[in-house]
């Protein structure tokens, strides 16, 4: 009897994957199919207006293969112009992004689990998180100069505090019944935050470090922007439109249009893995 219980079970969860796979490549197509339509669209306007300013989708994607991955297969197609430009922008970003991802997990667990250090420190955070980052830029040339300490710098800056916010949020949002066992069972302080607070602050740790990415690759491209920069995606961009070069001006910003939607892709697939037991208990709950 409990055999057959149990291949009864099994057989429900294999027909719940089933449905919920077929639903996910539903999705995923009806999101292709949204994509294809836009872009004919765009292809179709920008034809028949005609104008030097807005190029055609195909007219674009020739400039990108042109500039960027028309290069020998040693070089993974890539050409001079693209490793000159595109894995700078890329290198910047990631170590923006993972110095202002540390910071923000290491303070934000220091003020979530104190209480009175949160009490303290929260007017003081929220004061220099409504700070606008490009209001600093002053600041940052005068302390580091021009070059990559001030973009790095301006990046970790500007990153940090969604992060910082979050994790300091989900630290304080323990359930309380958690955090009397721990007295009980006598865990150290380190078993403490191990254990029972970090896998609780993880779900709006996620939160923040996404709201993070998307954000460092824009303030990457606003950093490239300003004087003194020499290479980099936004440099390219700027030289592009100096040089009246409009196809290639395009050709950056879908380039970051699709670096954007990459990495959140390759970001979920990430947080599925990680959260996976979040997830699997919001399911049971629900």
């Amino acid at each position: 009897m409990k055999a057959t219980a149990g291949v009864v079970g099994r057989a429900g969860v294999t027909r719940h994957a089933r449905v919920a796979r077929k639903k996910g490549a539903g999705r995923a197509a009806f999101r292709w199919l949204v994509l294809v339509v836009l872009v004919l669209a765009w292809e179709a306007a920008t034809r028949m207006a005609g104008s030097a300013f807005f190029p055609t989708p195909t007219t674009i994607v020739a400039r990108m293969h042109a500039m960027w991955f028309s290069g020998p297969p040693s070089q993974a197609f890539l050409t001079d112009l693209a490793i000159g430009n595109i894995l700078p922008s890329l290198g910047r970003m990631a170590a923006g992004f993972a110095g202002g991802a540390l910071a923000g997990v290491a303070i934000g667990l220091a003020v979530g689990i104190s209480t009175r250090a949160y009490d303290y420190l929260d007017g003081v955070l929220q004061f220099l998180r409504a700070i606008p980052p490009p209001a600093l830029v002053t600041v940052f040339l005068v302390v580091f100069g021009f070059g990559l300490r001030m973009q790095l710098a301006f990046i970790v800056f500007s990153i940090v505090w969604p992060v910082l916010l979050n994790t300091a949020d989900g630290a304080r949002s323990v359930e309380p019944l958690h955090l009397q066992t721990c007295q009980v069972f006598r865990l150290s302080r380190a078993e403490r935050l191990r254990r029972v607070i970090l896998p609780s602050a993880l779900p709006k740790m996620f939160a923040g470090l996404r709201l993070a990415l998307s954000l460092s690759l824009i303030v990457m491209v606003f950093s490239e922007l300003l004087p003194g920069t020499t290479n980099g995606i936004g440099f390219q961009i700027t030289d592009a439109y100096s040089t009246f070069d409009l196809p290639a001006m395009w050709g950056g910003i879908v380039l970051l249009g699709v670096l954007g939607y990459l990495l959140n892709e390759l970001f979920l697939i990430v947080e599925r893995r990680v959260l996976a037991w979040h997830h699997a208990a919001q399911q049971l709950v629900g």
